[in-house]
C-alpha cells in the first residue's frame, strides 16, 4: 500500500476535518475514494441504470405546434 503526504492549507484542513467528522470515515478512506472517482473512465452504474428510464424529449415540431406561425424575417 502506497503512502501520500499532503499539504493544505488551514481552511481547506478546517473543511476536511468538519466533512470527517460528519461523514464518520477516515482521511485516507476519504482521499482513496476522491483519487478513485476522479480517475473511473466508466459511469457508475447507477447512472447506466437511468437510461430508458424516460421519453425521449419532443421535437422542435412537436414543442412548437401551438405557437402558431412566425413572423417574416428582415433582410440584412
Amino acid at each position: 500500500m502506497g503512502q501520500v503526504t499532503i499539504y493544505l492549507d488551514a481552511e481547506t484542513e478546517k473543511k476536511m476535518k468538519t466533512f470527517l467528522q460528519e461523514a464518520k470515515i477516515s482521511k485516507s478512506k476519504w482521499i482513496s475514494s476522491l483519487i478513485q472517482q476522479k480517475t473511473t473512465s466508466e459511469w457508475p452504474e447507477r447512472i447506466k441504470k437511468l437510461a430508458g428510464a424516460w421519453q425521449d424529449f419532443p421535437e422542435v415540431e412537436q414543442l412548437r405546434k401551438d405557437q402558431g406561425a412566425d413572423v417574416p424575417r428582415e433582410g440584412l
